[in-house]
């Protein structure tokens, strides 16, 4: 299990980002982070993959652990060594090299096992199979999606860390986005999925997890959420008899959050 306990992570000495956070991904679940810019959600996910050195944060408070291990402390090298790896924001692709190139790049860490892993991407993407000499720049948003979630898998990690991959897609390709994750966890990953859509993540997760301003408000089993009044108003844009609620509206809250009060 890969579980973060009352964590604090802090920016620049002086900006406290994650105020208290648990969190638990059990092994072979699909596990959905919720919440509006700015929650602190890529942070967490920073967190976990030991990528706060880079953003000048750090972890002020609380651990994070593998199997009982902690593993706040340890290099994004030996984190990825050990099974977890993320899949950035923005996909993050070097688009100046070709598909196949990139998802090399993704393997090395398993050098010997490229070759196979290349062609298990090439058969869960089959889309990368047929450009995978093209240069990844010029890929549309989807595709370079898929080759960013491909390169994190050559690694063949435990644990997937997607933080929305469903960002800037037509609705046709957020669908096969989110196949691609519930195949992804059915042949053995773990996934801890960040989403602002909310109804794509709970209607896959097994578990959700509300984040607001640094902090865990709500955490319940996707089904749950996925009917609860709050979070069907406040992330799913419904209102009572689930008449539609513009955008305007669930940015500027009718009602208080309950827990909030």
């Amino acid at each position: 299990m890969l579980e973060a306990n009352n964590l604090e992570v802090v920016y620049d000495d002086v900006m406290l980002v994650l105020r208290g956070v648990s969190l638990r991904v059990p092994e072979g679940r699909i596990v959905a982070l919720l919440g509006a810019n700015g929650a602190g959600k890529t942070t967490l996910l920073r967190a976990l993959s030991g990528l706060l050195d880079v953003h000048d944060g750090k972890i002020t408070r609380g651990r994070i652990t593998l199997d009982g291990e902690p593993i706040h402390r340890a290099s994004p090298t030996r984190i990825a060594t050990l099974g977890v790896k993320q899949a950035l924001e923005g996909r993050r692709i070097l688009a100046e090299l070709t598909v196949e190139e990139n998802l090399r790049i993704g393997g090395h860490s398993r050098p010997r096992g490229i070759k196979q892993n290349l062609d298990r991407m090439y058969e869960l993407f089959p889309r990368l199979r047929e450009r995978r000499r093209q240069s990844a720049g010029y890929l549309s948003g989807g595709e370079q999606q898929m080759l960013s979630i491909g390169r994190a898998l050559m690694s063949e990690p435990r644990y997937l860390l997607l933080d929305e991959p469903s960002l800037g897609l037509a609705p046709l390709m957020v669908q096969q986005i989110r196949d691609l994750i519930v195949k992804i966890n059915a042949a053995g990953t773990t996934v801890l999925l960040v989403e602002q859509n909310a109804t794509m993540a709970l209607s896959i997760a097994d578990h959700g997890y509300v984040l607001e301003t640094g902090k865990v408000v709500m955490d319940k089993p996707a089904a749950a959420l996925l009917a609860d009044e709050d979070v069907r108003e406040f992330y799913l844009g419904l209102r009572g008899e689930a008449t539609a609620q513009s955008f305007r509206d669930v940015k500027h809250y009718k009602r208080r959050k309950r827990w909030l009060s």
